[in-house]
């Protein structure tokens, strides 16, 4: 079976990856130089940045599962139990761990200790707990809300909101809660803390995200017999006789079956007639950005590997020196979800204001010297996750048979996370090897 995939991002990767496991004979055709999509690394003036700090959860198993597919399971940490240090001006130190005990109960000790909210916001948050768990993920009023509205019909002050809901909500669903929607909130607590004690276990990359992800994509899709082609760049889908023919600008290639696997602005014109009905929609989806600071300093401000900001315009920064050749400075990039309101900012602005914050938060930049300050901004980094959006994405089949859809905008279950597109990916490779076994009762979408 000759099958195609369009776009090179993690959500192409597993479903190129799988399909050739399974025997297909598999072409990926990526119109950039390099495979990885929206997690990639670039070098400049020799030290190596990936475009942003991408993280993930011990509940995020396909995810994990695909890094021990490409063999770099070592390349990643993973905590043995959660831990998350917040830093508020001054330097003063706050943890907010998990003991032991079953969930919820392995969050009470943090919520109820947190030096950061008084003692009332933190009973308040400690109650409202119980019915987030309870909320049916299913339940389609879910998504016709924002979190925010949730949060205050439970009491939750806006001390708290600041303080501890938006610290999880911002990085993982790009907004905060004002303007997430409810059911992609719900989500993320329900499966990134509450349902197993350890769900929540931070993990991150130990290696530049183009070595972890693109680099070792590439090694494992030759090795499955892929075909892979940069810089191929599809201009036109078409039912070609009982298959399809993808146009590039050099030339065409035929297919049994596609999986396009691309942002969700750029699926609509390579869509073959009739495969989504409603593709006019998907530009509804929108797009949230973030914005990344890469600060390198003459010598070391902290010993903290991560950590997240209290009453501070930083989010949340990670120490990145190792594998950076820095010496014995120190590479610290901060990390800005639904960064809208610094899209704009020239680097020397942001400059001017994040280095006196982060010397706010880590007093011994204070006598540290900026040696370089990079800025990357991605503008479409994941899809508006606000209310309404369930509705727009789209299922992994489509109207077309052997046409199908990938990406972590499409219906995962998910939010925008890399999670959610490694499952996207898998979803497309079943769709299209269950074709090929069984193409006779294969349903329109």
């Amino acid at each position: 079976m000759r099958v195609v995939v369009v776009g090179g991002g993690l959500a192409g990767l597993v479903a190129a990856l799988e399909c050739a496991d399974a025997g297909a004979e598999v072409t990926l055709l990526e119109a950039r130089a390099r495979l990885g999509g929206a997690t990639f690394s670039i070098e400049r003036d020799g030290l190596w940045m990936d475009n942003g700090q991408h993280v993930f959860l011990r509940c995020c198993t396909a995810y994990r599962a695909f890094l021990g597919r490409l063999g770099v399971s070592g390349d990643m940490t993973l905590q043995e139990r959660l831990a998350i240090p917040v830093v508020a001006p001054g330097g003063r130190l706050a943890w907010l761990r998990r003991t032991g005990l079953p969930s919820p109960l392995h969050l009470a000790n943090a919520i109820l200790r947190f030096p950061f909210l008084s003692r009332r916001a933190r009973l308040g948050v400690a109650r409202a707990i119980r019915p987030l768990s309870k909320l049916d993920l299913s339940d389609p009023a879910l998504d016709r809300r924002t979190f925010g509205d949730w949060l205050h019909e439970h009491g939750q002050s806006q001390e708290a909101v600041d303080a501890l809901w938006d610290l999880i909500v911002l990085p993982t669903v790009n907004l905060p809660s004002a303007e997430a929607s409810l059911a992609l909130a719900a989500k993320v607590f329900q499966t990134g803390l509450l349902d197993h004690a350890d769900a929540g276990d931070i993990g991150y990359a130990a290696v530049p995200l183009q070595r972890l992800h693109g680099d070792a994509a590439a090694r494992a899709l030759e090795g499955a017999g892929a075909t892979v082609r940069l810089r191929a760049r599809a201009e036109r889908i078409e039912r070609s006789g009982d298959g399809f023919a993808v146009e590039l600008e050099d030339g065409r290639v035929e297919a049994d079956a596609v999986v396009l696997a691309v942002p969700h602005e750029d699926a609509t014109t390579l869509l073959p007639d009739g495969a989504l009905p409603q593709a006019h929609e998907l530009g509804r989806l929108g797009k949230s950005p973030i914005v990344n600071l890469h600060v390198v300093y003459d010598r070391r401000v902290t010993e903290l590997p991560f950590a997240a900001g209290y009453a501070n315009p930083v989010q949340w920064v990670f120490d990145r020196t190792a594998g950076s050749d820095v010496g014995d400075g120190q590479y610290v990039a901060v990390s800005l979800s639904s960064a809208r309101e610094y899209m704009g900012y020239r680097s020397d602005e942001l400059q001017a204001q994040f280095v006196p914050a982060l010397e706010q938060l880590f007093p011994r930049a204070r006598s540290a010297h900026v040696e370089r300050f990079f800025v990357t901004r991605e503008q479409r980094a994941t899809f508006r996750q606000g209310p309404g959006t369930a509705v727009l994405r789209p299922r992994t089949q489509t109207r077309v048979p052997g046409f199908y859809l990938a990406g972590a905008w499409t219906d995962t279950g998910w939010p925008a996370t890399m999670e959610g597109a490694v499952r996207s990916g898998q979803a497309a490779a079943s769709a299209v090897l269950a074709r090929e076994q069984a193409p006779a009762v294969e349903l329109a979408a």
